[in-house]
């Protein structure tokens, strides 16, 4: 009788750490309105390298600088720009990513966006995304220096890194404004790297 039970509990065991370890990854990339969403398709390519389903969530400001088709070719999933993409399915589509993400990734990520978070705003699908999932958050900063460093700016950053948001970035150098100065998007390969472990720090915490 105690084999039988040591046996089904090294059984459960071993599906246990196999479900973890296999199978794709979601991240929901959210994409907003700064010079450097350019930089938002490397990304998504090296996302997509690494084996990780992505769906790109762009604010209607980063469709000014980015077209939402680049990142649909390049993740192979159609990109939400707005509440009205979901007229076809019956289930808010926002609602449905915020549920299958394991990581919602936000790069860049302007003073705006980090404000609407701060404060629990959802007038877009990547705002109320991040209300409604329960999945780690990465948010990669690119903003002129001077309002990243305003009080209310690094106000809001402190109030979502005591609710458990990680932050990467932003680092310095010439930014799209003509200063030099802390504001510019951290090294995508970097966020990618970053991505991957928190994906897999979440694995280890619900292991």
């Amino acid at each position: 009788m105690e084999k039988n039970s040591k046996r089904r509990l090294d059984k459960a065991s071993a599906r246990k750490v196999v479900r973890i370890a296999a199978g794709k990854k979601c991240i929901v990339l959210g994409v907003t309105g700064s010079i450097a969403a350019y930089k938002s398709a490397e990304l998504t390519s090296l996302l997509v390298k690494q084996g990780h389903e992505v769906f790109v969530v762009m604010t209607q400001d980063a469709t000014e600088f980015i077209a939402p088709l680049t990142l649909q070719t390049l993740s192979k999933n159609p990109v939400m720009t707005s509440f009205y993409d979901e007229k076809e399915n019956w289930r808010p589509g926002h609602i449905d990513l915020a549920d299958r993400a394991n990581l919602l990734l936000i790069a860049p990520a302007t003073a705006h966006i980090i404000a609407e978070l701060a404060h629990g705003l959802a007038g877009h699908p990547l705002a109320a995304i991040a209300l409604a999932t329960r999945a780690p958050i990465l948010i990669a900063p690119a903003m002129n220096g001077k309002m990243w460093q305003h009080h209310a700016t690094q106000g809001n950053v402190e109030k979502l890194k005591a609710c458990g948001v990680e932050f990467i970035g932003p680092e310095e150098g010439m930014l799209a404004c003509g200063y030099e100065g802390l504001g510019r998007l951290w090294n995508v390969n970097d966020i990618a790297f970053r991505a991957e472990f928190l994906l897999s720090r979440h694995d280890k915490l619900i292991a």
